[in-house]
């Protein structure tokens, strides 16, 4: 009997040990197995705000902070590629929302893109030059004495019409004597009844009328010698066009050479002006293209030309291409040398167009925030054209209709930035690592029976607060 005790008291300790390390085995792998099953199922059902992803419910609902309803929260480590409804709600992080309050503090406006025509303005500078095909220099054509100058000054009007100077040359007084001699001689000569000696008369007057005419004397003035019957002393010097003396080079009484200049003219009646047009304008410009001139002069009086010619090569100090505008000057009111504004417009056709404020230039792409809901704004990546004054071209990235923030823009782009830090941070420290083996997790805890504790913000995101940002 007393074996039988020793035996059986031994062998009931090791079969309670062994049930009771069974027990707690199976109810530490259940626990466990669990836990993994919770944390799939939570990764699942979470859901965030878009605007504060710092805010994490277990069930739909609102963001305690901006009203806005809650989108499904993606845990990108809990298995394998994104399906495309996930990626959509990724994408959702990047939008931004705002409440009526926010939208007045910020001064957020909106406009619809639309499509209209579009023109460019061009603005250079230009200066005032001579129109070099109606300038003309008077020149001595036989060498003599300046007896007398019908001008006296520079600025003085001369005509085609009228002689702006008198020359006594001797050579010009024989040269005369000779014309009157073989005209003479071809009237006696002409009776003859041989016909080589008949002819030659009209030989020697057309000799001598080609030496009148090489010293510059006219037809009309070769006709008056004829019918006088003498030489003139002096020899009428004509311009050969009508203008405006603006160099005088000779005086009265003065000896001068055969091709000394006298005087020099321009006609001042039409005038060129020589815009300069930086080279990244450059292709917008071309021949026939109309220019608006204006002068501080005339306020109010534009003056209106034409490119008649842009020149081949480039100013490498002032990086800019010169082109001849060509037009008329009423009134003479465009004087050499005046420096004037030239407004080239450009039609550029019709495109999609948005204000140039609602473009965000990042330096490596341009952005546009576009309104998709009420109160809720998307960056949208846009490639832009020609720019005006207030106006930018749209080639991709917008359509007809779509509203964009024209104001405010730069404080949205902000809060993106704020926002996608935000997500980043907070996807570190909960969404993306799963959590640690022997560490329970809220949602083991809740499959337990435990009542489910509301999450709190991270101490770290205090900066985020509303009260805290400055618009």
């Amino acid at each position: 009997m007393a074996l039988t005790k020793k035996i059986a008291i031994p062998l009931i300790i090791l079969t309670a040990a062994a049930f009771a390390g069974g027990g707690w085995y199976a109810w530490q792998h259940r626990g466990h197995d669990h836990g993994a099953g919770g944390e799939t199922a939570q990764a699942k059902v979470q859901y965030t705000c878009s605007m504060h992803p710092f805010i994490i419910k277990d069930r739909p609902g609102t963001c305690p902070i901006c009203g806005m309803e809650l989108i499904k929260k993606v845990d990108g480590a809990a298995g394998g590629e994104m399906t495309a409804e996930q990626k959509q709600q990724t994408e959702m992080l990047g939008h931004v929302s705002l409440s009526p309050t926010q939208r007045v503090m910020a001064n957020v406006a909106t406009v619809e893109a639309k499509r209209a025509s579009l023109s460019k303005e061009i603005n250079a500078v230009g200066i005032v030059q001579f129109d070099q095909s109606r300038q003309a220099k008077v020149t001595a054509w036989i060498a003599g004495r300046l007896d007398k100058l019908h001008v006296t000054k520079v600025g003085d009007i001369v005509s085609k019409e009228r002689p702006v100077a008198e020359v006594y040359s001797p050579d010009l007084v024989a040269s005369q004597q000779e014309y009157l001699l073989a005209v003479k001689s071809r009237d006696q000569l002409k009776s003859s009844s041989i016909p080589s000696i008949a002819g030659s008369g009209e030989g020697l007057v057309a000799s001598a009328r080609q030496r009148l005419m090489l010293f510059g004397v006219k037809e009309s003035q070769i006709a008056d010698l004829e019918r006088a019957g003498k030489p003139n002393i002096r020899l009428p010097i004509y311009t050969p066009l009508s203008g405006v003396v603006i160099e005088k080079m000779m005086q009265q009484g003065q000896y001068v050479n055969t091709g000394d200049v006298l005087f020099n003219i321009a006609d001042l009646s039409r005038v060129w002006v020589e815009v300069e047009v930086y080279e990244n304008e450059f292709p917008n410009i071309h021949i026939g293209q109309e220019v608006e001139i204006r002068s501080q002069s005339f306020p109010g009086r534009p003056f209106t030309g034409r490119i008649a010619y842009i020149y081949p090569f480039l100013d490498p100090k002032t990086r800019t291409v010169k082109a001849r505008v060509e037009m008329a000057n009423p009134g003479m009111k465009l004087k050499p040398d005046m420096f004037v504004n030239a407004v080239i417009k450009v039609p550029l056709g019709t495109a999609i167009v948005v204000p140039v404020t609602a473009v965000i230039d990042t330096g490596k792409r341009k952005v546009v925030w576009v309104e998709s809901d009420p109160g809720m704004f998307e960056p949208r990546d846009v490639q832009t054209g020609q720019q005006t004054d207030d106006m930018v071209q749209i080639l991709s990235g917008l359509k007809v209709g779509d509203k964009v923030a024209v104001s405010g823009g730069y404080l949205i782009d902000s809060e993106s930035q704020l926002k996608g830090g935000a997500g980043q941070d907070h996807s570190q420290h909960t969404g993306a690592k799963p959590e640690g083996k022997g560490q329970p997790s809220p949602a083991g805890h809740e499959g337990h029976g435990a009542t489910p504790q509301p999450v709190k913000p991270a101490p770290a995101k205090k900066s985020l607060n509303m009260d805290d940002m400055k618009m």
